[in-house]
């Protein structure tokens, strides 16, 4: 089938809207030669829309995926530099689950992380003159390019890489605290 229409037509007789969709077939029938198209009609109720507005605002925390959000509103440069040291400790913290060799409470702590640590760092780059920016985006790259596969070596479970890129993730880290 084919999504062909999809519009949105108002019903005066009642609040809620009705959705209609018309599908046209992928198909053909070889003892029907017309065309013809189906029409589907979704109408929106008062517990749908309760359900809608329930599901868009709930927020799932068991994912633990990476956040894409860049700059914390209003956020000052000096305590973005603060929770660059706070989340850059806590980062490194992993170190302990990844001992223990618990992999998921350590990607999970590990998202959690560098979640954070972006965001802070995000808003110190674009703080800096511009000639510090490229230094400075190139180690951010560095660290996070790291974290993702140190978040892939500990869902495979493979020792050297994970201790690798833990190595990395430190160096990283120590340089970018130098030059804040």
């Amino acid at each position: 089938m084919e999504l062909r229409t999809f519009t949105l037509q108002p019903n005066l007789t009642q609040f809620f809207p009705t959705f209609k969709c018309c599908i046209k077939p992928s198909f053909q029938h070889h003892s029907h030669s017309t065309k013809h198209s189906e029409e589907f009609t979704l109408k929106i109720t008062r517990r749908k829309v309760g359900i809608l507005a329930a599901m868009a605002s709930f927020r799932i925390q068991s994912a633990n995926a990476f956040e894409f959000g860049f700059v914390v509103p209003g956020q000052t440069v000096e305590e973005a530099e603060i929770g660059v040291k706070d989340h850059a400790q806590d980062l490194l913290q992993v170190k302990d689950l990844l001992e223990k060799e618990s992999w998921r409470e350590a990607q999970k702590a590990l998202r959690l992380n560098s979640a954070l640590l972006k965001k802070d760092m995000y808003t110190i780059i674009q703080s800096k003159p511009g000639s510090e920016r490229p230094q400075l985006r190139e180690l951010y790259s560095t660290l996070f390019n790291n974290v993702s596969r140190l978040d892939y070596a500990a869902r495979d479970k493979d020792g050297p890489q994970i201790w690798q890129c833990y190595e990395n993730i430190v160096l990283a880290v120590n340089d970018i605290l130098s030059r804040i």
